[in-house]
């Protein structure tokens, strides 16, 4: 079992007791008993294994043994820009998407989105807190604020940067993920798989009625190939899931 703990309490002390939640889950689902050996995450790349050293009513007391190896991270620095969907469709893209290796969530506010505002920010935090305890990972995505799709398209960090790497999917059309891949990252013919890069890269999906074309537009201006999921229409959380699934399955 994994679970998560802030890095600044693992680097103050050895023994560390656990929050009421997490300790709740501990004694509870996880039926734990003193000596037993579980993995800790600090959500930034780093593992390590812990030993429960006692529990005390309602407390449980860890110690950090030693640091340790997982290697389930993409060597691929993907960034899901995901317009705001209703209901419980976005808990389900911030689930899947850390499951699926992403590094960062930026929640869109597009113009055809249902939701235009949210107060979901921690809620989706530790969704993807708990997605990564439950996969494995040693990296907690982090769910960066809303932004106004024009504003982030024109004032991100990438516009200006020489090696601006992203894609755009669209109902109406594109070029295939494969060919728009090829084309994005440099082959490595020897090693028979796409050379591993920490730069971002971006995957930008639509709302429930779809990106505009003054939208897709801008984002081609900015830097994203425009491309497509095939012949059927997809959800929006259908088509971020399948999109992140199929580029991690290209280039890993």
């Amino acid at each position: 079992m994994t679970i998560y703990i802030p890095p600044i309490y693992i680097e103050k002390r050895n023994q560390i007791m656990l929050s009421i939640d997490k300790a709740h889950y501990l004694i509870n689902v996880m039926r734990c008993k003193p000596g037993d050996i579980i993995s800790v995450i600090d959500g930034k790349g780093k593992a390590y294994q812990a030993q429960v050293q006692y529990i005390r009513n309602s407390s449980v007391f860890l110690d950090i043994l030693k640091e340790i190896i997982i290697d389930t991270e993409s060597p691929f620095n993907l960034i899901l820009c995901q317009s705001i969907i209703k209901g419980d469709k976005m808990d389900t893209v911030i689930q899947k998407s850390t499951e699926l290796g992403i590094k960062m969530i930026i929640p869109l506010i597009t113009e055809r989105a249902i939701v235009k505002e949210t107060r979901k920010l921690k809620r989706w935090q530790k969704i993807a807190e708990e997605a990564a305890e439950q996969c494995g990972r040693t990296i907690i995505p982090i769910i960066a604020e809303p932004a106004e799709i024009q504003k982030f398209l024109l004032s991100h960090d990438f516009i200006s940067s020489q090696n601006k790497k992203g894609l755009i999917f669209w109902e109406e059309g594109g070029k295939a993920i494969s060919e728009a891949i090829t084309e994005l990252f440099p082959y490595d013919d020897t090693r028979m798989a796409f050379k591993q890069e920490d730069k971002p890269f971006y995957i930008l999906i639509g709302p429930e009625g779809g990106l505009t074309a003054q939208e897709v537009r801008l984002a081609e201006s900015s830097g994203f190939i425009k491309t497509t999921l095939g012949k059927r229409l997809l959800k929006s959380e259908t088509a971020a899931i399948v999109s992140i699934a199929l580029i991690q399955f290209l280039l890993e």
